[in-house]
């Protein structure tokens, strides 16, 4: 038995225990065998046990299906978990059912008849290609973090966006100055691409990069952080602004008019705000991972916690506010009062 077996365990999730013990009888001489009985209790068992490196499921399941769970794994934020190899179980299930399976990310398909040679031979060569492919992805994130800018939209790469990032968001703690992030994702380019197809989005994900190069300012740092997501850091701006040219946009996008053989193609977007003028972080990878969640949950042009949204002031007075919060009234001396009198005339004046 392989020394490093504790981390090469497979993932047998199966509601028949027969087929499990079957499975697991023939994996157990070259891998980790962990059984688990239904989509939930596989979901917990991926989640939970990090040896795993394989999972090996049925379609036809209680509480979770085989087809939901890869679901699951797929969409995962854990690279781990969504970069998992899964083999389904097949049986005697409708036709199409494989054709969905593979759809939902399903890597390869293994009968519950097949011989235990056939198995094992077949769940290596698995491995061996994710294995391969992973190398392949290593190397093309090397040649990634050497480039500025992205080919196909001219915006930055991920990897240099970081870069500026960090500069403007240690220039902003310094200065006490503004830094705010926008996350943005065609949601609808899956409908495009099976529309019209892959060519025609990537042009449509060309001319969204460009309107946004063209709305944002110079100074402002673009790049494109997945297929159909941008991010946008833009120092010197504070939250209300922000919010502004996310709305703006998204107004754009949806009035837009691209028509694909006679047929208009929707664009579906959603964005993502945060600012160290609302939120307190300590970095500028935790900015952009706050504007990332607020992506997650914009439906409804929810681009920002509803807790802040009364909060929001114009940039100009949010600075100064700012300012005023950070002040040192020994520093100030004599002046404090000077400022009292004149924010009373103001509250008088706005009341």
């Amino acid at each position: 038995m392989p020394n490093d077996l504790a981390q090469r365990c497979v993932l047998v999730v199966d509601d028949s225990k027969f087929v499990r013990t079957t499975f697991a009888t023939i994996l157990r001489p070259s891998f980790g065998v962990r059984e688990e009985v239904d989509g939930e209790a596989g979901w917990a068992a991926i989640e939970s046990d990090s040896s795993i490196v394989m999972v090996l499921t049925d379609l036809d399941m209680p509480k979770l299906t085989g087809f939901a769970l890869i679901g699951r794994i797929r969409a995962s934020l854990d690279a781990r978990i969504r970069e998992l190899p899964v083999v389904v179980i097949s049986g005697n299930e409708e036709p199409g059912s494989k054709e969905r399976a593979r759809e939902a990310g399903a890597t390869d398909f293994i009968s519950k008849s097949a011989e235990a040679t056939e198995v094992l031979s077949r769940l290596q060569n698995v491995l061996r290609l994710v294995a391969t492919s992973k190398e392949l992805e290593s190397t093309k994130q090397a040649l990634d973090q050497s480039a500025t800018h992205d080919p196909l939209t001219g915006t930055f790469t991920p990897h240099y966006l970081m870069t500026e990032g960090r500069k403007h968001y240690a220039h902003a703690r310094r200065h006490g100055g503004q830094l705010s992030v926008m996350a943005l994702r065609i949601d609808s380019y899956g409908d495009v691409v099976r529309a019209a197809g892959k060519d025609v989005a990537d042009v449509v994900v060309k001319r969204i990069a460009k309107l946004l190069l063209d709305k944002v300012r110079t100074e402002d740092s673009v790049a494109r952080t997945a297929e159909a997501s941008f991010m946008v850091v833009a120092a010197g701006t504070a939250a209300p602004q922000m919010l502004v040219l996310a709305q703006r946009l998204q107004r754009e996008l949806d009035e837009a008019k691209v028509t694909y053989r006679g047929q208009p193609l929707r664009f579906v977007t959603s964005f993502g705000v945060a600012s160290l003028s609302l939120d307190n972080v300590d970095s500028i990878e935790e900015l952009m991972k706050l504007g990332l969640q607020r992506l997650k949950s914009s439906a409804g042009h929810k681009f920002l916690p509803e807790v802040s949204a009364p909060h929001l002031l114009p940039g100009e007075i949010e600075r100064a506010l700012q300012v005023l919060e950070k002040a040192d009234a020994a520093r100030l001396g004599s002046g404090v009062k000077q400022v009292l009198k004149r924010l009373q005339r103001i509250a008088k004046k706005l009341h």
